[in-house]
């Protein structure tokens, strides 16, 4: 028998697949792991944005996890787009039920397009609920405003003030993802309680980045369902991320804001292999 690492999504749906449990599925399988998914809601959206959005009734959310948790050992949990008060209810007790660990909490509430995906209404519930189950919170700048009833930040300085009060609120560890800064390099900022660390890569010139908080989230609890240390899953996400975005440059997918080339080592690895056998 192979050991994999198995990690479950716990998401929307995006029929176009570049974010959501498609795009979550696709980053856990391209980093090795077995790839799962509980649909919280479903949306009708692609690279031009979210047109409408069918949120999953708690009851059946829950079912889904239990299908999952009481079948199979789960190694790690990325959480994105939740969709009510009343599925934040039912994931929240569901993870306890089954002590889910290396829970990443990514809260997609706003899609980048400005289309609510939830909203207000789920700050206090997913703050009071899910913060304590997390190991990880990863909003990216206008969610961590909202999580924390603040401005959003718009310099790393703002970045470190967000991420103590998050912690404060209960998160056990913050990971402000800055890729909505106007200038610079790809720069996120993680607080564990302890201490700063910062993670800076080369910003990557592609409108093809659609998904990429997705992508980032899902990699991040990818490599700590697979063993790795909180730190080092951060350094090998954002390395994945920037190798997907690279070379999802190419792609023409839609005639908007495409997903990043989530596949881009195997491809790679296969055309070689192609190349070497032809």
């Amino acid at each position: 028998m192979t050991a994999v690492a198995k990690i479950l999504s716990i998401a929307g749906s995006d029929p176009s697949g570049g974010a959501g449990v498609q795009g979550d599925i696709k980053t856990f399988s391209a980093l090795g792991c077995y790839g799962m998914a509980a649909v919280t809601a479903l949306t009708a959206q692609n690279t031009l944005g979210v047109q409408g959005v069918q949120v999953v009734a708690p009851e059946f959310v829950a079912a889904q996890i239990e299908s999952v948790f009481s079948d199979i050992a789960v190694d790690a949990v990325k959480i994105g787009m939740i969709g009510s008060v009343a599925n934040v209810e039912a994931i929240a007790a569901q993870l306890l039920r089954f002590k889910a660990a290396n829970v990443v909490l990514d809260p997609v509430m706003v899609a980048t397009g400005g289309h609510s995906l939830g909203g207000d209404e789920l700050v206090g519930p997913i703050r009071d609920k899910l913060f304590p189950l997390a190991r990880l919170v990863t909003p990216n700048l206008i969610e961590s405003a909202l999580l924390a009833g603040d401005r959003m930040p718009e310099e790393p300085g703002d970045m470190r003030a967000i991420a103590l009060k998050l912690h404060a609120l209960g998160a056990p560890a913050v990971l402000v993802k800055g890729g909505h800064l106007p200038d610079g390099a790809a720069y996120d900022l993680l607080y564990d309680g302890a201490e700063f660390t910062e993670f800076s890569a080369p910003r990557v010139a592609t409108r093809n980045n659609h998904g990429t908080g997705c992508a980032l989230s899902s990699a991040i609890a990818a490599r700590l369902g697979q063993g790795a240390e909180l730190k080092q899953a951060i350094a090998d996400a954002k390395a994945f991320l920037s190798g997907a975005l690279e070379a999802g440059k190419a792609f023409e997918i839609g005639a908007g804001h495409g997903p990043p080339h989530h596949f881009f080592a195997l491809w790679r690895d296969r055309a070689v292999s192609l190349g070497g056998n032809g």
